[in-house]
């Protein structure tokens, strides 16, 4: 599989990251600000969103500080599987963004929790839909943080290419002095 990332080829999958769940994650912090990072990133550079919430009834809605940097028309899939690709709706969300928005071969992941479903919506992708699958490693959350490492690892073992956001967002952006970057530097200064 290809380990670059093209913003003309990618989509980006938020999964998880909703009022009641957030809070228990051991790294909250660095989840929500990664995640700000790449949503930000996301719509200056026209990437489109799926945005996933588990059970929302009882977890809650996405947290307001994402909720406000999420496009309008980014299909939002509630669901009770674990894996976003087993939910409804999903395979339909996914190919109308895929044909709609130019072929979409590259899923970048971010959220919680990163050892049940982050792991197995990546597994899915790739099996599923055999797609690239990136994984924003410090945009993932668990409640525990071995929990968090041995997903990850176990996301790269199965070939997913899982490496910080900044590096995602560098490798979308392609090159320095484009007005894209000119936008996105203040994220990391």
């Amino acid at each position: 599989m290809r380990k670059s990332i093209e913003a003309m080829s990618s989509f980006i999958l938020m999964i998880d990251i909703q009022e009641r769940l957030l809070p228990a994650m051991y790294n909250k912090d660095e989840v929500l600000s990664n995640s700000v990072k790449l949503l930000t990133s996301a719509r200056e550079l026209s990437l489109p969103a799926i945005i996933s919430e588990q059970y929302p009834k009882g977890i809650g809605s996405t947290v307001p500080e994402l909720k406000a940097l999420i496009p309008d028309d980014s299909p939002r899939i509630e669901k009770t599987e674990f894996s976003c690709c087993a939910n409804p709706g999903f395979g339909d969300a996914f190919l109308n963004l895929r044909f709609s928005s130019g072929t979409k071969d590259t899923a970048i992941l971010f959220g919680i929790e990163t050892h049940i479903c982050v792991l197995g919506t990546a597994l899915d992708l790739q099996e599923k839909y055999n797609l690239n699958v990136v994984v924003a490693a410090d945009a993932c959350g668990s409640r525990s943080r071995e929990n968090h490492t041995l997903a990850l690892e176990a996301m790269r073992a199965a070939g997913c290419f899982v490496v910080p956001t900044e590096s995602v967002i560098y490798q979308l952006l392609g090159k320095a002095g484009t007005p894209q970057f000119k936008a996105l530097l203040p994220l990391f200064k």
